[in-house]
């Protein structure tokens, strides 16, 4: 199982894709009732999280990445905060992220699948 297959299957299961450009697929976008369950997802499943970017009617609002928090990308602190902080700055926007699925959890879930 590829990264962006896994995040499909497991992490984006039920949500709805808000983006409308040709980067629909690679860079999905979420409302904040829906990011939010993918932060609790993500913590879950301890996914790194690189950057994390809001949106505002379509376009860039604010970014922010593991380094701007000196934390690692794994630690759900860093992008959990930085979420609460865009969404208490302004409503209405949207947000994506980018994810590091580590080869262990991807293996794992390969070998599940091949059971099935």
């Amino acid at each position: 199982m590829e990264q962006t297959e896994f995040l499909e299957k497991e992490i984006f299961k039920d949500l709805k894709n808000l983006n409308e450009g040709a980067d629909k697929e690679t860079n999905p976008h979420f409302s904040e009732s829906d990011f939010e369950i993918v932060i609790e997802r993500l913590e879950y499943s301890g996914i790194g999280v690189y950057k994390v970017d809001s949106w505002l009617n379509g376009e860039s609002y604010s970014a922010a990445t593991h380094e701007d928090f000196n934390k690692k990308a794994t630690d759900p602190q860093w992008y959990t905060k930085a979420f609460m902080t865009f969404k208490t700055r302004q409503s209405g926007l949207t947000y994506s992220a980018s994810y590091k699925v580590s080869k262990r959890l991807l293996a794992r879930f390969n070998v599940s699948d091949s059971e099935e």
